[in-house]
């Protein structure tokens, strides 16, 4: 029996350990959460994530060849 109560220890320190990392982990999210700069989107005239985006079709992003662009050209 003594086997037992030794395997419930050790079992036992990891879970201690394992909160306490929880609890460090927590601070520095909050610590993070504190220290980011806030943002006001509200404020900003234009979203800064859309910002210079240009609706419709977009320019291709290499040349094509003569013949596919005759191809692109041609009515159906």
């Amino acid at each position: 029996m003594a086997n037992r109560g030794r395997a419930t220890f050790a079992k036992r320190q990891k879970e201690i350990a394992r909160q306490e990392r929880a609890r460090e982990k927590a601070q520095k999210r909050v610590e993070r959460k504190e220290t980011k700069p806030k943002l006001d989107r509200a404020a900003a005239e234009v979203d800064p994530d859309i910002a210079g985006i240009v609706p419709g079709p977009q320019p291709l992003p290499y040349d094509l060849p003569e013949e596919e662009q005759e191809k692109q050209e041609e009515p159906k």
